[in-house]
């Protein structure tokens, strides 16, 4: 059976992998986690990429022998995908003898089809992107990307990429989905539209790389053996190879399209007679303090030491916080431009979109089970705009990916995730059960169905949480797509688990710089200037302090009171009631840091207008030194509506 094959633009092992390094892997193994769910017998390919001068050198900087540094370096890279759970079926090192001869094959059929020829190279070479450049393209004396360039002359052999051009163009327009996004395409026909010009391919070899066929003295250039790996992963030119090829899509970064996946990699296939991938696939960086994350600059995120740092200060494990980091990439993915990396957005994106929104949606439905219907899947049917919801939310998710574009999948996702928010507040079923409402069960149900459809739409994204998800359904995983929302992907009489957090929400004292540079040389002063203490107020009976009601609330609607600078709007559900109460707090708290939050709420003060609209309840908050609020909470999940005693 022919395999949906995925492809991911494999990295430079001359350093460790940072986050923008798996941005394209983890493009490619949502793309592959999503097929599956289709139906679809996927074959994802991801490796390292470990020929060329600069991987040479940097063995050489390390005193490393380069086969033994490749390896130490290719291990690494195979480290950190498993731990960021890249779904991987088959990975590729190009110093491996499959691919030397794949690369050796595929130049010899080029240059048997006269697509290949001996000429002089002179010009400019930038080693650290193991790219040739004009007089003319240096800016300062110094490559594009502000890296030193040396002159090279030396007598290479050239590809005919010129010929090609007006093959490539012709394939774009008859193919509009060949090159996503659009504004690449533009930039690529528009490159294309210019002239391309043939390009060297060999180098004298320097004592690494792939040999060139019967020509012992010379490499092949490290771009063109680069880009074979995809065929190489397929087991071309042996036979079976067809099994795997052509790719349904191929993810890269933006900065090697043009110049590489997006011409010189489709003359090479076509000049031996091989299929084109289906999609490339480009993606933009992401950047740190306005900076495009770079081994060579050592402004990097390394993806196991943030998600490591996470756990520990979230609390949750190793597996759920590389799900975080999953998500962030996710949510902010930087396909038509970039995207800006900080540790403060990072850290609100995990309690707005996990803790506020999924972690409210699970948590209130499975609660709520729990206290109407006895904490088992209600016999009853779903309601019609619970059904319609999952439906859109389902085939907005698939057009997305249909079109790479993950970013807006994963908003499909969440808005299912929000829905099920909003239709718990709306159906209110505390309000339900208080009335005996016949119509209780099918909302149960209804939640419980949305819920186990968004464990089915995040499954691509962050799978361990997917799983924590079910496993609180006490069902197996979504393993279907097209299960997702039907009825009998959560049978009637299922017994629920009792709720249990996944992502608690995370305190956020401080903001920190995307770098997290501490200052220097600064005075030592007290992080929490000392506020002055109140006067001793009169001593009280127990018969006065239960006079007053304390109880747990949460908030699942906030915003700013119009009019008012300091006051904020609240929504409130404490146990089966809900109240809105108007609270100072606005200079310490926004909307997105409260939705979600469970609050001390004192439930037997009498109403009050504030701005001319009703409180019905006080929160309880300590004052900072500025005498600001600091919301009180439970330090762990406590049942909506208990006492506070």
């Amino acid at each position: 059976m022919p395999k949906t094959t995925i492809c991911t633009a494999i990295p430079y092992v001359n350093s460790v992998p940072h986050i923008g390094n798996i941005l394209t892997d983890l493009s490619g193994d949502v793309t592959a986690r999503y097929l599956r769910m289709r139906g679809e017998d996927v074959f994802l390919q991801v490796g390292t990429d470990e020929n060329g001068l600069k991987i040479q050198e940097a063995a050489q900087a390390a005193g490393r022998d380069p086969h033994e540094f490749v390896a130490e370096i290719a291990d690494r890279f195979r480290s950190v995908f498993d731990a960021v759970k890249i779904s991987y079926d088959e990975f590729v090192r190009t110093s491996e003898p499959r691919h030397i001869r794949a690369s050796q094959e595929l130049f010899r059929r080029l240059r048997e089809a006269g697509h290949v020829y001996l000429g002089k190279y002179e010009g400019w070479y930038d080693v650290s992107t193991e790219t040739y450049f004009r007089e003319e393209d240096l800016v300062d004396g110094k490559s594009p990307d502000g890296n030193p360039v040396r002159w090279v002359s030396e007598d290479n052999y050239f590809f005919r990429l010129s010929a090609f051009g007006d093959a490539i163009l012709r394939h774009i327009e008859a193919n509009p989905g060949f090159i996503r996004p659009e504004n690449r395409k533009n930039e690529v026909v528009s490159f294309i539209k210019q002239g391309l010009r043939d390009v060297s391919i060999t180098r004298r070899n320097p004592g690494w790389g792939i040999a060139v066929p019967d020509e012992p003295d010379k490499v092949i250039y490290v771009w063109f053996d680069a880009v074979i790996n995809y065929v190489t992963a397929t087991g071309w030119p042996d036979a079976g190879w067809e099994d795997r090829w052509p790719a349904r899509v191929q993810w890269v970064g933006k900065d090697i399209l043009t110049r590489f996946h997006a011409t010189l990699w489709p003359a090479m296939l076509m000049g031996v007679g091989l299929p084109l991938f289906d999609t490339v696939a480009a993606h933009g960086w992401v950047l740190l303090g306005g900076e495009k994350i770079s081994k060579s600059k050592g402004n990097v995120v390394r993806p196991i030491e943030l998600a490591t740092e996470f756990a520990a200060k979230a609390g949750i494990s190793q597996d759920l916080a590389v799900d975080v980091l999953r998500h962030y990439l996710t949510a902010t993915f930087p396909l038509e431009s970039d995207s800006t990396f900080t540790y403060e957005d990072f850290d609100q994106r995990y309690n707005t979109d996990l803790a506020n929104d999924l972690g409210n949606a699970l948590n209130r439905s499975l609660a709520m089970a729990q206290k109407f219907v006895g904490g088992e899947v209600p016999d009853a049917a779903p309601e019609p705009e619970a059904i319609e919801a999952i439906e859109t939310a389902k085939q907005a998710y698939a057009v997305a990916m249909d079109a790479c574009e993950i970013g807006r999948a994963v908003e499909a996702a969440w808005g299912l995730v929000r829905f099920l928010n909003k239709y718990i507040d709306t159906r209110a079923p505390w309000a339900l059960s208080k009335s005996n409402d016949p119509a209780l069960g099918s909302v149960m149900k209804s939640m419980l169905l949305c819920l186990r459809a968004c464990e089915g739409l995040v499954r691509p994204t962050i799978p361990s949480a997917a799983d924590a998800i079910a496993s609180q359904l006490n069902l197996e995983p979504t393993r279907t797509w097209d299960s997702i929302g039907r009825d009998e992907s959560l049978p009637a009489g299922t017994i629920l688990q009792t709720p249990r957090p996944i992502f608690p929400r995370l305190e956020l004292t401080k903001k920190e710089d995307a770098k997290r540079v501490e200052p220097k040389n600064v005075e030592s002063k007290p992080s929490t200037p000392p506020v002055a203490q109140p006067k001793a107020a009169p001593e009280i009976g127990i018969e006065d302090f239960v006079k007053v009601q304390l109880r747990i609330g949460r908030v699942f609607e906030a915003e700013p009171l119009e009019g008012s600078d300091k006051l904020m709007k609240l929504q409130v559900v404490i146990g089966d009631e809900r109240r809105q109460i108007v609270a100072g707090i606005r200079k310490n708290y926004g909307a997105e840091d409260l939705i979600g939050r469970q609050v001390v709420v004192c439930t037997n003060l009498k109403p009050a207008k504030l701005r001319g609209v009703e409180s019905q309840g006080m929160l309880l908050a300590a004052t900072d030194s500025e005498g600001g609020a600091i919301l009180l909470q439970p330090d762990r999940e406590a049942p909506e509506g208990t006492n506070v005693k």
